[in-house]
Order: C-alpha cells, then structure tokens, then sequence
C-alpha cells in the first residue's frame, strides 16, 4: 500500500472515502456535527466534474440521492439528530425500491435539538428501526479517523451489492478529532461499480425475490424500462396485493441481508482469550474501553472486549460464542441503554452489565475501570 499520510477529521475521512469510492453525488443541508462531510464534498466533486446540492431541507436532501442512485450514481448523504429523523421516510422508500445509497448520521445527544455539538450515540436503535415497518438494514461504526475511510469504501460496496441504503454510524468525538490516516490508491481497495444488468432490457425485472440473488438496479436512461413504487411489488416493480407475492416480497428483504451476513458483518475481538469479564463497545467508547483493558489487566482483572463494526445486522452469533465461556458481559455506550438489549438477547447465560453515560461527556477509560471493579466484585 502506498504512504500517502495526512493528518485528517474524521468527516474529511468520510469524505475522502466516499471519493476514493468512486461518489458521483451529494445532496445534503448543513447540521452540526456533520457538515465537514458535505463542506468538504462541495470543493472535491465539482472539480472532478461530478454533483454536489445544498438541498432545502434533509427531506429533499434523501430524496435527491435516491434520484440520483437511480440515475446510476454512487450517492450518499450526511447528517446528524433530528436531520436523521427527517430522512426516514425517504430511507424506507430506499428499502423497499432497493435503492443503493450511503447516509452518514454523525451522532449528537437527543431527542429534538438536544445536543448540537456534543456526542452520544443514542441513534442505533433509529438506523434499524426509524422507518417504519419490517425491513433491514446495515449500519456501520467506526471508531477512527482511519477506519472511517476505509469503512466509508465498504459502505458503498455494501450498498451496491445489496441494494441498500447503508448508515455510517459515527459520532462527534470521531467526525471532528484528527488522526493519521493512510489514504490508499484506487487500485489498493476494493471499488464494486455500478454495472448494467446482464440481460437484455426485455428480459430485465428490477426485483428478483425467488432466486436468492440481488439483481443489479439498472440505471435509468440505458434502455431498461421499469416501474419503481413504494408499495409492495412484484419481481417487475409493479404493485401487487396477491398474498404469495407480498410475502415473497417481504421476506427478500430480510433475507439478502441475513443470509449474506458472513459477508456483511465485521467486528473485532481484543484480548478475549483468557478475558473473565467481556466489555462490548463501539464507535469512540471502545477507545476508552480499549484503555480501561489496559487499566485493569494492570491490576490483575482479565478483561476483554468485543467492538461491533458492523453492528446492525447485529453480530450476536459472536456474541452468543462469547458469552459461552465468559460469563460477565459490561455494555458501555452513550446512551440509555440500546444495543445492551441486543446483548441480553443473544449471551444467554451471561451477566449483563451496562455503564451509560448522556451528560454530553465521552465516556471516560476511568469510568470504564470504576464499573470494570465494580463488575469483578459481584
């Protein structure tokens, strides 16, 4: 790999993964703590002879990536807060129309205003369930300025692959504090472009539900003709209330996320070898906790900790794994307590813990240590 080295924001990471990805488009309205992404978009695309809109509002802002997917970019959004509530209904239209698109949600306290400029990560349960009704999604944290790149890269591939809308997950503390970062050539990482589909027009429906493969979305404008709709549809993208069809359609999209999950999950294990007591963190948390390991090795307590990078669809196989041989579990997030309910659900046996924090402070590795003594002693 090539040392092209700069010292880089986490957003500007984002930004220059999405470049490197091959981004065509940008459409997105300035909110703290995200807008670096789109400042930085705005000065990159248009010199490369590619688009970038300041939309109205975040509503437009989704719907003019979605166009724009259509149209066969490679799109993606950026945002943050109540701009991530205003998305969601154009993210399930993006469900159901299997439309490939990238929203980044810099996390910020909430609900409402909240916290404009402080971190929480109080959005994981709204990238999997803030539209409405049965469908999945893949979510993405990083928890460095230089995954944020890299993993920016994955985002697109993962969302053209599966015809997807894809959330990248990150949160205050990691879109503004600045870390090396290794910017790759084009030809070191894997770029999925978008492809025309490998059937004639006539012989083409956008929607394949019974074959078990994705079926590549045809840019508009090449001579492929077909009918995108919100509303449940059959394999040629026109509506359909036949129960067999409806069903079939449902199912699709759960299944080509869940039964491709080797695929699309990744997450990282440290120190869990001889661990007595697992943490689990993501994003800027696992960065304490990674310290607060070190703390309390140092005192002789075996900690370890699993860190989720994808983490929806949730990883709870490795959870499940885990928790079979390490029987206190400690859920360290900024928030109330949200992926600690996915953690109950899949260690079974296991003693859950949590340590949350929303005062608009990172979670410090002291804090982490505290609850880490606390947890040995019960």
């Amino acid at each position: 790999m090539s040392k092209n080295i700069k010292l880089m924001q986490g957003n500007e990471a984002i930004a220059e993964g999405a470049v490197i990805a091959g981004c065509d488009f940008f459409a997105g309205y300035p909110i703290t703590p995200s807008s670096e992404v789109s400042e930085f978009l705005s000065s990159r695309l248009p010199k490369m002879g590619k688009a970038f809109l300041q939309m109205e509002d975040e509503i437009a802002a989704m719907g003019a990536i979605l166009g724009a997917a259509l149209g066969g970019a490679k799109a993606i959004t950026a945002t943050s807060g109540p701009g991530m509530s205003l998305k969601q209904e154009n993210i399930g239209y993006a469900s159901m129309c299997e439309i490939p698109c990238v929203i980044v949600n810099v996390m910020r306290g909430g609900p409402s205003t909240g916290l404009p400029t402080l971190p929480a990560q109080g959005d994981v349960m709204q990238a999997k369930w803030g539209t409405h009704g049965d469908h999945a999604i893949i979510a993405i944290t990083p928890s460095s300025v230089n995954e944020s790149l890299y993993e920016t890269i994955r985002a697109f591939n993962l969302a053209i692959k599966y015809r997807t809308p894809v959330v990248i997950l990150t949160d205050e503390i990691i879109g503004h504090m600045r870390e090396k970062v290794v910017i790759p050539d084009k030809s070191e990482v894997e770029v999925i472009d978008v492809k025309l589909p490998d059937v004639p027009p006539e012989k083409y429906n956008p929607y394949n539900y019974t074959s078990g493969k994705v079926t590549p979305l045809a840019p508009m404008g090449e001579g492929y003709r077909y009918h995108v709709t919100g509303l449940i549809h059959g394999e040629t993208g026109f509506p359909s209330q036949k129960t067999d069809v409806i069903q079939n359609a449902q199912n699709w999209l759960i299944d080509k996320i869940y039964k491709n999950i080797k695929d699309i999950e990744k997450f990282e294990e440290f120190q869990t070898d001889d661990a007595d007591i697992l943490i689990v963190a993501y994003g800027s948390t696992s960065r304490s906790a990674r310290q607060a390991i070190s703390m309390a090795r140092a005192a002789g307590i075996k900690v370890g900790m699993f860190r989720p990078i994808t983490i929806w669809p949730f990883p709870e196989e490795q959870i499940s794994n885990l928790s079979k041989k390490i029987k206190k579990v400690l859920v360290v997030e900024m928030n109330m307590g949200q992926v600690i309910l996915e953690v109950q659900r899949a260690a079974c046996g296991s003693k859950i813990y949590g340590l949350h924090i929303v005062n608009g402070e990172p979670i410090t590795p002291d804090n982490i240590f505290a609850k880490i003594k606390e947890v040995s002693e019960n």
